[in-house]
């Protein structure tokens, strides 16, 4: 475990960072005082070109001074968080009400600020271009980085790197995966229309209750018998509303689900079998069934070029016990959209120590993460940008 010196004295600004931003969250974009704060703080570093693409992303570019070939790579951050009330007993602790940084994007971006101050302090360690991308609404689809793309934020950019700090791995573990590191995020609206009416003559009604409960059950055959065991599927639902009040039999009732998955075909198959089980249980009620079928963001398909660079620089940093070959993850990622116009690589970084409590699932009202990872994700960028803007063809 091997800090620069230079990347260690930033490491009091990094947390500060980090806990002003974990304070003040704000939800998919709506992320306006975050990004004042990101640009107020770039501002101070020194010169570099400062643009707002979009109403809250952010797009900050550093200019190296070293000689040879130049070349520009990107790097992302994603600075929304989630509508989620923290349940945490800290100094810090969220000052919105229901909106916490429950999945480390607090962390991604004071890391990306940690970079933009150590390039800005030395140009002449780069030849070429880091574009740092402070992307609003990842959580939320269609997400910020297909508006940021459409923007031009990737335009002349040769490789995109991203990473996501995880409590799935112990604290300054890397995982590393070679071509599809996430899966595609789709997700399902259904709403059932009955007859309310009063719940002592249930037979005067059309209830929608009974039917949502099947619905939810039958979903979940999508998977166990409808797709192949080695296909890996997620449906999951996780909103379900109806009802006014103990006594009435209401007139509708919703659920929202969840889809992950990662082979294109499937993905078809998952929407004609929820729209077949979801028609056929209200026709059965004798209730009407709208189904909205949203297609969301696309797998990470990590470069394999890129795969090894970064393995082989985090290897020669860290030594390869920080180094873990993983296998792809149901969680998705609208870095993806990046993907579309170059090439690019994402890490995932632990942040999990059961010592310090920071081993709660993400989007958990308990969820903290180890800060003492920052600093690995700041040594991480650092060592590939200089890799990669080293001036030689």
């Amino acid at each position: 475990m091997t800090f620069e010196p230079a990347v260690l004295t930033i490491k009091d600004d990094l947390i500060a960072w980090r806990r002003h931003i974990h304070q003040y969250p704000e939800l998919s974009f709506k992320e306006f005082e975050t990004t004042q704060f990101i640009q107020k703080k770039l501002k101070t570093f020194g010169h570099m070109i400062i643009d707002r693409p979009t109403r809250t992303g952010l797009i900050a570019r550093v200019r190296g001074r070293k000689p040879g070939i130049p070349r520009t790579i990107a790097i992302r951050a994603d600075i929304d968080a989630l509508p989620i009330q923290e349940n945490n007993n800290l100094p810090f602790i969220s000052k919105n009400s229901n909106v916490m940084h429950a999945c480390g994007h607090d962390g991604h971006t004071a890391i990306l600020l940690a970079l933009a101050k150590l390039l800005i302090q030395d140009p002449c360690c780069i030849c070429g271009e880091v574009r740092l991308i402070f992307q609003h609404a990842e959580e939320l689809p269609p997400g910020g980085a297909i508006e940021l793309l459409e923007a031009g934020s990737v335009k002349g950019v040769e490789a995109v790197l991203g990473l996501h700090l995880s409590s799935n791995f112990d604290t300054g573990i890397f995982g590393v995966k070679q071509d599809v590191l996430t899966a595609a995020v789709d997700r399902f609206d259904i709403t059932l229309s009955g007859k309310g009416g009063h719940c002592a003559y249930p037979e005067q009604s059309l209830d929608p209750v009974p039917a949502m409960a099947e619905l939810i059950l039958a979903l979940q055959t999508v998977v166990s018998r409808k797709i192949a065991p080695q296909d890996p599927v997620v449906v999951s639902v996780c909103m379900a509303r109806t009802g006014t009040a103990y006594n009435i039999i209401p007139d509708d009732a919703a659920i929202t689900a969840s889809v992950r998955s990662f082979n294109p075909e499937t993905r078809k198959q998952i929407e004609r079998e929820v729209r077949q089980i979801a028609s056929g249980i209200a026709l059965s009620y004798g209730l009407e069934a709208v189904i909205d079928y949203e297609y969301g963001y696309p797998s990470v398909i990590n470069d394999p070029g890129l795969t090894q660079l970064a393995e082989k620089t985090l290897v020669r940093r860290f030594g390869e016990n920080q180094v873990m070959h993983i296998d792809s993850l149901m969680p998705g990622e609208d870095f993806s959209y990046f993907l579309h116009d170059c090439k690019g690589f994402f890490v995932e970084l632990g942040s999990r120590n059961t010592a310090k409590g920071t081993d709660q699932p993400h989007h958990n009202s308990k969820y903290q993460l180890d800060e003492d990872a920052l600093l690995y994700g700041v040594q991480y960028f650092l060592d590939m940008v200089r890799v990669m803007l080293n001036g030689v063809s």
